[in-house]
C-alpha cells in the first residue's frame, strides 16, 4: 500500500511488554481501572441524581447524572502480522468494529431508561448483538490473515464486551433531540467507508444521543498537584541539542477523523476531529507518495512531516460547522474548536549517548485514544498550566489560574527496532526510553519527538478534549500521530545538530 513498504507489517522482532512513557509512570496513580471482557456487567444508571449541575457549568438545566459505558478489547493492540495483500481487508473491519461500538453505544444511550429498569436489557439488547457484530468482522480479520498464510490465534475471544462505570457526567445541550438525519445507516458498507456500514454514524436515520461527558470529576485545580516532573540526568556521552520545527497552529483549519495510521482507507475512523499541522495531503487515502508531494506548513519546506492530535473544543461556544457531520456532532464532539495559541515541536537527544537518523515515513503513536476503556498500558497523556509545567496529569483536566493556559504535551517514543517503519499493532517497532534514558536491547536511540501544545479555554469545567463516543471525553484517552517526512538532508542535519549539543531549526 505504501511506497517502499514492506511486505507485511509485523511485530519487533523481540517479544516485548507495554513500557509506559516514565512522565506516565509519575502521574497515572489515580487512573481509571479496567473492565473489559464478558464479566461483570454493571447496571446504566443514568437517572441516579447526583445533585445539582456544577456551577461553572453554562449548559443550563443539565443535570448531573451517573453513566457507564461499553468497554470492548481493543483489537489492533492484538495484531501480530499484517501482510501487505491483507491490509485493505484489515482496515475496513477495524473501522467496523469502531462503528459497530459506537453504535451500541448510541442504542445504550438513547434507552438509559430501558437500562436503568432493568439490568438484562443491556446484556440483550445491547452486548449480545454487538457481540454477534464483532464475531462476524473478527471471521473476517482471521480469513484474510489465513489468505496470506498467517494464522492469529485468539481473535475470536476478542468479540464480547462488558460495562465500565463512567462517573458523574452532564450531558451536552449542543446537539438536537431528533430530527436530525443521521445520514450514514448502512449506506456505505464497503470500499473506502468501510468503517461506517453498521450503523457508526446514525441509526435509523436519527440524531445522535447528546454529548456525555467530560465529568466534573475529569478536572483538578492545578493549585492542587503536586510537582512530579523529573528528568533522567545526562550522562558524559549524551547528546544534548535540540532541533525546532515550526509548522504553525493549524491557522488553514485543516480537520478530519480519519486515521491513516491505525485504518487507512477507512473514512472517519478516529470518530473524533484531529487538528494537523505540516502535512497537508493527510486523509485515509493518503499514501507515502502523497505525503512525500504534500505541502507543508513547516516553516522549513524540507519538513513535509506530519503532525496530529485530537482537537480541544469550547463547550460554551455553540455549535461548531462540523456538528451535523461524522467524527464531530453525529459521533457526538460538540462545542467550538479551539485553535492552540502555540504549538512547539521539538526532537530532543538522549541522555545516554547519540541518536540515529529516523527511517523516512516512520510512524509513531503516542498514547491511547482508548484508554479509559482499554486500561493505562499505552496511554500517554499530560496535561498542565502554563507556570506550572512541573506538575503534570495524566487522567485530568487542569483547571488554570486566571492568567495561566491550559498545556498539552506529548513525548514520543524514542527507541526504534532499527528496522520497522511501522508495526502491525503501530506500536512494537518503537519503545520508551527506560527511567535512566536508555534503550532495551535490540532498540536504539532516535530523536524525541516533544510537542507542547497551549490554548486559552473557558472558564470552569467547560473543555474537553475529542474522543470516540464512548471514552466520555476522559482527558487519559489524549493522543498524537507523527509521520515523519523529513528529506533525507533535513533528518541527517537535525542528528548532527543534536549529537553535537546545539540548537537548530
Amino acid at each position: 500500500m505504501n511506497a517502499g513498504a514492506p511486505d507485511s507489517v509485523s511485530l519487533a522482532m523481540k517479544p516485548k511488554t507495554h513500557k509506559r512513557s516514565p512522565l506516565l509512570n509519575r502521574t497515572a496513580g489515580a487512573a481509571a481501572a479496567l473492565l473489559l471482557g464478558g464479566g461483570g456487567l454493571a447496571a446504566v444508571n443514568f437517572y441516579a441524581s447526583a445533585g445539582t449541575s456544577n456551577d461553572g457549568d453554562s449548559r443550563k438545566g443539565a443535570v448531573a447524572q451517573q453513566a457507564s459505558t461499553i468497554a470492548c478489547p481493543d483489537v489492533v493492540d492484538r495484531l501480530e502480522k499484517v501482510p501487505r495483500q491483507s491490509r485493505k481487508e484489515v482496515s475496513r473491519e477495524l473501522g467496523r468494529l469502531d462503528a459497530q461500538i459506537g453504535a451500541a453505544y448510541k442504542r445504550l444511550v438513547e434507552n438509559r431508561r430501558a437500562a436503568a429498569l432493568d439490568k438484562s436489557w443491556t446484556r440483550n439488547a445491547v452486548l449480545d448483538p454487538l457481540a454477534s457484530k464483532r464475531r462476524a468482522s473478527l471471521d473476517r480479520i482471521r480469513i484474510a490473515l489465513e489468505r496470506a498464510g498467517v494464522r492469529q490465534a485468539g481473535l475470536e475471544k476478542l468479540a464480547r464486551c462488558g460495562m465500565k462505570d463512567g462517573g458523574t457526567v452532564r450531558p451536552g445541550d449542543g446537539q438536537q433531540d431528533g430530527g436530525q438525519q443521521g445520514g450514514q445507516d448502512g449506506g456505505q458498507q464497503d470500499g473506502q467507508n468501510g468503517g461506517q456500514g453498521d450503523g457508526g454514524q446514525g441509526d435509523g436515520g436519527e440524531a445522535p444521543p447528546p454529548q456525555v461527558g467530560p465529568s466534573p470529576e475529569d478536572f483538578v485545580d492545578i493549585n492542587d498537584v503536586q510537582p512530579n516532573v523529573q528528568e533522567p540526568e545526562a550522562q558524559q556521552n549524551a547528546s544534548t541539542g535540540v532541533f525546532k520545527t515550526d509548522c504553525g497552529v493549524n491557522e488553514n483549519g485543516k480537520f478530519n477523523s480519519d486515521n491513516i495510521i491505525v485504518a487507512p482507507g477507512v473514512v472517519n475512523a478516529a470518530h473524533h476531529m484531529h487538528d494537523y499541522v505540516g502535512n497537508q495531503a493527510n486523509d485515509a487515502f493518503a499514501v507515502d507518495e502523497d505525503l512525500a508531494q504534500g505541502e507543508t506548513t513547516c516553516v522549513n519546506q524540507e519538513d513535509q512531516s506530519t503532525y496530529y492530535w485530537p482537537v480541544l473544543r469550547d463547550l460554551t461556544g455553540g455549535d461548531e460547522a462540523d456538528v451535523n457531520t461524522p467524527g464531530g456532532g453525529l459521533d457526538g464532539n460538540v462545542g467550538k474548536i479551539i485553535t492552540p495559541a502555540e504549538v512547539t515541536m521539538e526532537f530532543e537527544g538522549s541522555p545516554v549517548g547519540e541518536v540515529v537518523e529516523m527511517p523516512r515515513f516512520l510512524r509513531i503513536i503516542t498514547g491511547d485514544a482508548k484508554a479509559f476503556t482499554n486500561g493505562t498500558d499505552n496511554a500517554n497523556s499530560s496535561w498542565s498550566c502554563t507556570g506550572f509545567e512541573d506538575r503534570q496529569i495524566a487522567d485530568k483536566y487542569p483547571l488554570c489560574p486566571e492568567g495561566s493556559q491550559v498545556v498539552r504535551r506529548f513525548e514520543f517514543q524514542s527507541c526504534w527496532d532499527g528496522q520497522n517503519a511501522d508495526s502491525a499493532n503501530h506500536r512494537t517497532h518503537v519503545d520508551f526510553a527506560n527511567e535512566d534514558g536508555s534503550c532495551d536491547e535490540g532498540f536504539v536511540a532516535i530523536p524525541k519527538l516533544v510537542q507542547r501544545i497551549v490554548y486559552d479555554v473557558p472558564e470552569g469545567t467547560n473543555f474537553a478534549v475529542d474522543t470516540f463516543p464512548e471514552q466520555l471525553h476522559k482527558p487519559i484517552t489524549d493522543h498524537g500521530d507523527f509521520i515523519n517526512v523529513f528529506s533525507e538532508n533535513l533528518m541527517a542535519k537535525a542528528v548532527d545538530c543534536i549529537n553535537n549539543g546545539q540548537e537548530c531549526t
